[in-house]
């Protein structure tokens, strides 16, 4: 009899084996609201066959989500890109039927959607911060400390950055879209970050490494980062970042933005073995082999968004 019971657990074991992968995980990344995702500087949705959010979008819709992937100024100040980002939030509820969205924002997405939040709460569940730039980053510090505004060089980088957002702005498809480099160093300055964080203060800790309010206005606030800026041999920006990271003399960093500046609502880890790049899946894939996967930690945080009504 014990037997015959164990016969049959083992073949009901194996039936289960045989399943499709996806059936084991059906409506896990089913969050109630549609989630939008919103690119950082000199970003953009695809261009051509790469997306910015590397099998990202995809492995989230696999499981249930609702997922658009948003594209705004490669490079312009955190309002003009927040701008910019609301109406392309209008016209997904519009689309949608649904009457919020669940942000998430990677690098200068971070504070972007944090404005969208901010001036509008009422259309958004949660705003997460991926590598957010919430405090202003050492690198853009550093750009205009060594190319003040008014001066050649800055502006011969000005014109090579503004150059830079045109074409991936062309090359997206958004080829009318406003560049303003300037602008966006600003914003992501400390200086200039200190000034935004003043007028929308929402999710921001008030304590220099500590987390913020897990709910501000009805919206969630949430916050993950990594803070290895070499993470793999054979990606050929990893060297860039391991440069980068200098800037930050030593500070816990992901190449272009410390962890403690990351932080915003609940912060669910700003210790990740992984660069700013990796936390999109970037570049196409190259990642830490050794931490777990950029593209699980996004079907993980739906789950969370899920599993809290959003």
């Amino acid at each position: 009899m014990k037997k015959h019971l164990a016969r049959k657990a083992v073949m009901f074991v194996m039936a289960l084996m045989m399943l499709p992968a996806s059936s084991w995980a059906a409506g896990y990344t089913e969050t109630k609201y549609p989630i939008v995702l919103v690119h950082g500087l000199f970003g953009f949705d695809n261009i051509g066959p790469v997306d910015y959010w590397y099998g990202i979008p995809s492995a989230l819709r696999s499981d249930g989500a609702k997922v658009y992937v948003t594209q705004v100024a490669a490079a312009n100040s955190t309002e003009v890109r927040g701008e910019q980002l609301l109406t392309q939030v209008k016209q997904i509820l519009a689309v949608t039927g649904a009457s919020k969205v669940n942000l998430i924002g990677h690098s200068h997405g971070g504070p972007t959607i944090r404005y969208v939040a901010s001036v509008r709460p009422d259309l958004i569940a949660s705003a997460t911060s991926v590598g957010g730039v919430n405090r202003g980053s050492k690198v853009a510090d550093v750009l205009l400390g060594v190319a003040p505004a008014g001066s050649i060089s800055n502006t011969v980088l000005v014109s090579i950055s503004n150059g830079l957002a045109q074409i991936i702005s062309f090359l997206s498809g958004k080829p009318t879209m406003s560049q303003d480099a300037l602008a966006a160093a600003n914003s992501l300055s400390t200086a200039g970050s200190l000034k935004f964080n003043a007028k929308y203060p929402e999710g921001v800790p008030t304590t220099a490494c500590g987390e913020g309010a897990y709910t501000a206005r009805g919206v969630a606030y949430f916050s993950w980062s990594g803070a290895k800026p070499y993470t793999n041999v054979l990606d050929v920006i990893d060297p860039a970042l391991a440069l980068t990271s200098l800037a930050f003399g030593g500070e816990k960093n992901d190449g272009l933005v410390a962890s403690c500046s990351t932080h915003l609502g609940k912060v669910i880890r700003d210790d990740y073995a992984m660069n700013h790049l990796d936390e999109v899946n970037q570049t196409i894939g190259l990642v830490n082999i050794f931490e777990t996967s950029p593209v699980t930690l996004y079907r993980q945080h739906a789950n969370r968004l899920k599993n809290q009504g959003l």
